[in-house]
């Protein structure tokens, strides 16, 4: 189907002159549209069409997105940054978030975030720090949100407990006959089996709040505004779903305060900064601390090992099934990216005093 087409349906006050494909998302095809407005400034739009085999309710998944953002933007109603204090959802001619067209293909629109940039990498503490205020600002304005209102787009997306049964099913398996060559790696996974429930049995035992989080907190998923370069809006809220704030918190120290890439062969250059553990912590707390339960901020630095671990056993699932999940570039890079992880995990081990020590120093301070 036409761009012009699928643009017809939304309603877009403007005349659409094109469109090209934009970003570097893996999982929907993203486009920036561009619309004249005769008197006015030209008008960009994101159009998205959602896939489907991942996200297979589409009416479930924008729902999440219409409440969450509706919910932000009431918070931020009067402030000089409400119209970019989150993603603003064009509905179609029919007044629905997103349209779905005869052959079932589901495409939405946001306006497009003008003034702003987002990162793959981050380039230092205090864009960390920034990045965490702004996932904090997230949690804070959704802390009075129930979360029971929304559905799970991936049903089990950050369940430990569930990955590590299909770690264990795979290393049964043995499909890809990897098992025996992977030994040291399986045994490592398997004696930190007991972490993969603990924080579900917290919940289960209503020790921990169910939250809404975002559950992919990663650096590209915020913008940041071109002037400042301070994180100012939380993207990619496919994702969006019940669960706890430690899967928010903890996948952000993952990625973001490791020192190396996610496949690097030289485990030497892996471990988790200490410094950039602080930063966001200190960035995140600032901004949604008070809004936490002591049980929660107990969990933070535990988070940050367990989401390494899943992400862990999760890579090491798919090389023993054959590398039929992950896309990889070259052969083994499934495993190579096991062993990071589970570096990490060994590295976070070691320094989980003093990442403790660092959340009990700054909530002090606050």
């Amino acid at each position: 189907m036409e761009l012009n087409t699928i643009v017809s349906h939304f309603e877009i006050d403007g005349r659409f002159l094109m469109g090209e494909p934009y970003g570097c998302g893996h999982i929907n095809s993203t486009y920036c549209l561009y619309f004249d407005r005769e008197n006015r400034p030209p008008m960009r739009v994101i159009l998205q069409k959602i896939n489907t085999a991942i996200f297979q309710d589409a009416d479930g998944l924008m729902n999440n997105i219409t409440l969450v953002t509706e919910h932000i933007r009431k918070k931020n109603a009067g402030s000089p940054n409400a119209d970019r204090c989150t993603l603003t959802v064009i509905p179609t001619v029919d007044g629905e978030p997103y349209y779905r067209s005869e052959n079932g293909d589901c495409y939405r629109a946001y306006v497009f975030v003008e003034n702003s940039f987002s990162l793959q990498q981050v380039e230092n503490a205090d864009q960390f720090e920034s990045l965490a205020a702004t996932f904090g600002k997230f949690q804070n304005q959704l802390a009075d949100f129930d979360a029971s209102q929304l559905v799970e787009s991936i049903p089990n997306f950050h369940n430990t407990a569930k990955r590590f049964e299909a770690f264990e099913q795979a290393v049964e398996a043995d499909l890809a006959g990897r098992a025996a060559t992977v030994a040291d790696e399986i045994a490592f996974a398997k004696a930190r089996k007991e972490d993969a429930s603990l924080l579900l049995n917290e919940l289960r035992a209503g020790n921990l709040p169910l939250r809404v989080t975002h559950n992919d907190t990663k650096l590209n998923n915020v913008l940041f505004d071109a002037d400042s370069s301070k994180a100012v809006c939380v993207i990619d809220l496919d994702t969006v779903m019940p669960g706890l704030v430690h899967y928010d918190f903890g996948d952000s120290i993952r990625f973001g305060a490791s020192t190396a890439a996610e496949d690097e062969k030289d485990l030497s250059k892996v471990e988790m900064d200490l410094g950039l553990f602080e930063a966001y912590t200190r960035g995140f707390l600032a901004s949604c601390g008070k809004a936490l339960t002591e049980k929660e901020i107990e969990y933070l630095p535990f988070s940050a090992k367990l989401m390494t671990y899943e992400c862990g056993i999760r890579f090491l699932t798919d090389y023993l099934n054959g590398d039929t999940y992950f896309k990889i570039h070259y052969p083994d890079q499934n495993l190579d990216r096991c062993r990071t992880q589970f570096k990490l995990v060994a590295d976070m081990e070691e320094k989980m005093e003093a990442m403790k020590a660092i959340v009990k120093r700054l909530c002090q301070a606050q």
